[in-house]
């Protein structure tokens, strides 16, 4: 992975990783020399270089906007559910409605798929991921009501991670994938993967 491969995030913030980490209540675990001020291209660029994959991920999750946040999530879902059909989960389907058209409405539709979610379906991650996308609890009266520090964020690297997992024996190679995908979409393309449908940036 390149230098160049960190600038031109135009859809991450500005604001210091430092910033950032605190408000989302993250603590990275690679030891750091960027300074407080650093901005999210020093700060994965150091990360890359030290190998820290985990962290990665943990910090793209972060500087991601929340529809793009949860589109990566829903990506990384599908690379070990596969392509769409008739038996994907309800919390998938319903997190990829709100990417395509994050309304109030498809927000609680993802909710509600979590209330039937079988125990051991992972991608209930991309619905907690749209349910906590704006830092309340979700839709309608839950709105009121401030969600975790860093909830949505935490889901979605926890979906990239158990993809990782799933996929376990290309982890390396796997693990490129998911923090390219994020790079890509942090530069506002569609995250590269085939088959796609890219967001509708006018959305």
């Amino acid at each position: 992975m390149t230098t160049m491969m960190f600038n031109d995030l135009v859809k991450m913030p500005a604001d210091p990783v430092a910033k950032l980490l605190s408000r989302a209540n993250v603590l990275l675990k690679t030891p750091l020399q960027s300074p407080p001020t650093a901005e999210a291209s020093v700060v994965l660029k150091e990360l890359n270089d030290k190998g820290a994959l985990v962290d990665l991920l943990r910090l793209l999750a972060i500087l991601l906007p929340p529809r793009e946040r949860v589109w990566w999530a829903c990506m990384a879902a599908r690379d070990y559910i596969g392509p769409r059909s008739d038996k994907d989960p309800p919390s998938l389907t319903a997190a990829e409605a709100w990417v395509y058209e994050p309304s109030e409405e498809n927000r609680d539709a993802a909710r509600i798929t979590l209330d039937n979610a079988y125990v051991d379906d992972d991608t209930v991650n991309c619905a907690l991921a749209v349910l906590y996308s704006d830092g309340t609890l979700g839709p309608g009266d839950l709105k009121q009501y401030p969600a975790p520090a860093g909830a949505s964020e935490t889901a979605a690297f926890a979906m990239n991670m158990v993809a990782l997992s799933e996929l376990s024996d290309k982890f390396e190679e796997h693990g490129r994938v998911l923090v390219e995908r994020a790079l890509n979409i942090g530069r506002g393309g569609n995250g590269q993967m085939e088959p796609v449908h890219a967001m509708d940036d006018q959305a």
